[in-house]
């Protein structure tokens, strides 16, 4: 199931709390991630349980995370229909999703562990 949030909704720091400085997630992802006030959350919940997540801001997406693949296309998927996405630099260990989903997806030298997604 996936529900839409920011930082000042009900239940946001119960689903997200645990994933803000998660060391593990950051090694996976080569990404921060942070709350910031004016992200809007994509989750997919599964029992109660974030299984993936992505965060956007001004159509612009910052952080992307998931433990499996199929939980992250569907979040895609519904940011896609739902937002223009304009140039975004995420991280590349799910590149493959993203060009499935149907976005853009540039590579530059100077981004060893991330590309630029357009839609």
């Amino acid at each position: 199931m996936v529900i839409k949030m920011n930082n000042k909704s009900e239940k946001f720091y119960e689903y997200m709390g645990k994933i803000f400085g998660s060391r593990l997630i950051q090694n996976q992802t080569n990404d921060r991630i942070y709350d910031d006030d004016n992200k809007i959350w994509y989750i997919y919940l599964e029992e109660e349980k974030v299984v993936a997540f992505v965060s956007i801001s001004n159509n612009i997406i910052k952080n992307i995370y998931t433990t499996k693949s199929k939980y992250l296309k569907e979040v895609l998927e519904e940011i896609k229909k739902e937002n223009k996405i304009t140039f975004s630099t995420v991280t590349n260990i799910y590149e493959k999703l993203y060009t499935e989903v149907g976005f853009k997806v540039n590579k530059t030298e100077n981004l060893k562990n991330f590309v630029i997604l357009s839609a």
